[in-house]
């Protein structure tokens, strides 16, 4: 997964913590998270097609998905990440 993010915005920060705790309560060490600052590597966004943040995308396992905002709606997320039907 890659996280894209602007350092210290304030929907950045709810975003990491939110998908932090999804990660924690579902994923436990079964995950790899890449978190780019659009701020400091533009061209990393912008080569990925990156426009909006925070936005996740999840590459593998297929298919891949993208997700964009706070990441505070747990159900979006979780479908997102291909976790359904576990609790929320």
């Amino acid at each position: 997964m890659v996280l894209y993010i602007t350092e210290n915005g304030p929907n950045s920060v709810l975003a990491v913590a939110n998908l932090e705790a999804i990660c924690k309560q579902h994923m436990q060490d079964n995950f790899r998270l890449e978190v780019i600052d659009v701020l400091k590597y533009p061209h990393r966004a912008l080569a990925d097609g990156v426009v909006v943040t925070p936005s996740l995308t999840k590459l593998s396992p297929a298919p891949a998905a993208k997700i964009v905002g706070n990441l505070s709606n747990r159900r979006d997320v979780l479908s997102a990440l291909g976790i359904v039907g576990q609790s929320q």
